[in-house]
């Protein structure tokens, strides 16, 4: 008797970007173990997509209109504990991979890389590993090494805008003397000694954003 073909890997592809998407769906369709079950261009459109087809994998963008890929990321898994989820972005530096895989998410990998890696990430996600390249590894390293607190990303991302330390403080209803312990810690664990230096460092690791 002839062998059950075995099951296909169920993918939901998450992009708002309609040429990257159309090009995802098929890749995976053109692989012999994987169906694209439901391909959207939004948070909010993954969620519903989720509830409707339960996948196996969801290959998700990272920045998207509406609700973005972290958000969509912590709904998921809020609604859905095993979710499995590959994060799929031209946007990896290391606070980025360091909250999605902090908020849910199983692999990461990088647009610009082959195509051949994202398929392995979905393959290993699927069967409940965690798939992150080294390039990947080393930007999370980076980032992990950093251990800033909540409250020193803060402060950093208001001396990345110029403000002082009398802003800063104000902004977040704490004492100027505070603030100033949160930059001394900054510049400490950024083995940095000036406040220009830490942004730039922060800004090439990842931890902050200049908008």
């Amino acid at each position: 008797m002839k062998k059950p073909a075995p099951a296909k890997i169920r993918l939901i592809v998450v992009d708002d970007h309609i040429v990257m998407r159309m090009g995802l769906v098929t890749a995976a369709s053109d692989q012999s173990d994987m169906e694209v079950v439901a391909d959207v261009e939004s948070g909010e459109e993954a969620i519903e997509a989720y509830r409707l087809h339960h996948p196996d994998v969801v290959v998700l963008d990272l920045r998207m209109n509406g609700l973005g890929g972290i958000a969509t990321i912590r709904a998921l898994r809020a609604e859905f504990p095993s979710a499995r989820i590959v994060v799929f972005s031209n946007y990896a530096r290391g606070e980025e991979v360091y909250q999605a895989l902090r908020t849910g998410a199983s692999g990461f990998v990088v647009k610009e890389m082959k195509l051949e890696m994202l398929l392995q990430a979905i393959r290993a996600v699927h069967t409940g590993q965690r798939f992150i390249p080294p390039e990947i590894a080393v930007r999370l390293s980076e980032r992990v090494l950093t251990q800033l607190s909540d409250r020193e990303t803060d402060v950093l991302a208001l001396m990345a805008k110029g403000k002082s330390n009398k802003e800063i403080a104000s902004l977040l209803h704490v004492a100027e003397a505070t603030v100033k312990v949160h930059v001394t810690n900054i510049l400490t664990k950024l083995e940095v000694t000036a406040r220009t230096e830490a942004v730039v460092v922060a800004v090439k690791r990842g931890i902050i954003d200049l908008e």
